[in-house]
C-alpha cells in the first residue's frame, strides 16, 4: 500500500500522536505521582506499592489521580509535536539525502526525532511544571486543582515558573525520544528480518503487525528509561522548588544535595512505567494509523 505524505497524512499522525501520549501518560498518573514524590523525598515511601497504597488510603481516587489534568493537556500537546514533526522531518531528510537516504537512514531518524522533541517539549514544559508542583508540594502550600495552580505560578513567578525546567526537560526528553524512535525503528526491522519472514510485512494481519509494534515499543522504552532517568530526577527536583535562580546554580545545588546515586532514585519504577508507556504509545499510534488507512510504523 503506497502512502502519500500530504497534509492529510500529517494531520492523522498529529491526532495519533496526541492520543498515544495523552492517554497513556494520563493512565499512569498514579505511577508518575509516586515516582515524583520519591524523587523529591526518597524517605517518603519504601516502594511503589506502599506509595500507591498510602496515597489511596489518604485521598482515594482524587489523591491517586493528582495531576492528571495538566498531564493530559501537556502530553497530548507533546504527542502532537513529537509524532507529527518526526514524520515531517523524516520526509524532509529523505528528500535532502536523495539516493543516500536508505544508506544513512539511522542518522535521519536521530536528527528528525531530536528536532521534533525540541519543539514538542516547548508545548509540554508549562504543564509538566504545573503537574510536578501539584504532585510534590507539601500539603497546603500549593493548590491541588489545575487552574488555581496555574494561576498561582503565573502570578508569583511568571513565565520563568513554567519554563525554568525546559533545559533539563530537553536533557531528559531529547535522548529519550532519539532512543524511542531509533530503537523502535531498528527493532521493528529486526523482527521482520529475523522472525516474521514467512511473507511480506504487508501480508501479515493487522493484529500481528500491531503486536510487533507493541513489542518493539516496549523494548525501546526500557532503554529510554535508562538513558533519561537522571534528567527526569532533576526535572522533578527543579519544578518542586519555587523561586528564581539560574538553571546551573539550581542544578548544582540539587546535585550537591542528592549526589550521583540520588539521580537514580525511582529507576525501577520508571523502567516499568516507561517500558509499558512506550509500548502502548506506539500501539495506540499505529492502531489509529491503521484505522485511518495508513501503514504501521517502523523500519522504513
Amino acid at each position: 500500500m503506497s502512502e502519500v505524505h500530504d497534509m492529510s497524512y500529517y494531520i492523522k499522525c498529529v491526532i495519533g500522536g496526541a492520543l498515544a501520549c495523552g492517554l497513556t501518560h494520563t493512565a499512569i498518573t498514579p505511577l508518575d505521582l509516586v515516582k515524583c514524590k520519591r524523587q523529591v523525598n526518597p524517605t517518603l515511601y519504601k516502594s511503589l506499592g506502599q506509595g500507591i497504597s498510602t496515597i489511596w488510603k489518604e485521598g482515594g481516587v482524587r489523591g491517586i489521580s493528582l495531576g492528571w489534568g495538566p498531564t493530559f493537556i501537556g502530553y497530548s500537546l507533546q504527542g502532537m509535536g513529537k509524532f507529527g514533526f518526526y514524520e515531517l522531518f523524516k520526509n524532509i531528510y529523505v528528500k535532502m539525502a536523495g539516493s543516500k537516504a536508505d544508506e544513512y537512514k539511522v542518522y535521519g531518524w536521530i536528527v528528525s526525532s531530536a528536532c521534533a522533541e525540541i519543539i514538542a517539549d516547548a508545548f509540554l514544559c508549562p504543564w509538566e511544571a504545573l503537574k510536578v508542583r501539584m504532585q510534590t508540594s507539601k500539603p497546603g502550600t500549593f493548590p491541588t486543582k489545575m487552574w488555581p495552580g496555574f494561576n498561582q505560578i503565573n502570578s508569583t513567578e511568571g513565565t520563568n515558573g513554567f519554563y525554568k525546567g525546559l533545559g533539563p526537560l530537553w536533557a531528559r526528553q531529547v535522548p529519550y525520544t532519539i532512543v524511542k524512535f531509533v530503537f523502535f525503528e531498528k527493532t521493528v526491522r529486526w523482527f521482520y528480518n529475523n522472525i516474521f519472514t514467512a511473507k511480506k510485512r504487508s501480508e501479515y494481519s493487522k493484529a500481528t503487525q500491531l503486536s510487533v509494534t507493541f513489542m518493539s515499543g516496549y523494548i525501546a522504552g526500557i532503554i529510554c528509561a535508562l538513558v533519561s532517568h537522571p534528567a527526569d530526577t532533576l526535572v522533578s527536583k527543579l519544578n518542586n522548588v519555587a523561586g528564581g535562580g539560574s538553571l546551573m546554580s539550581n542544578v548544582s545545588q540539587i546535585y550537591g544535595e542528592i549526589g550521583f546515586m540520588g539521580l537514580w532514585r525511582g529507576l525501577m519504577t520508571r523502567i516499568v512505567m516507561i517500558g509499558t508507556l512506550t509500548g502502548l504509545q506506539w500501539w495506540i499510534y499505529d492502531t489509529f494509523k491503521t484505522m485511518a488507512g495508513l501503514q504501521t510504523s517502523g523500519g522504513k
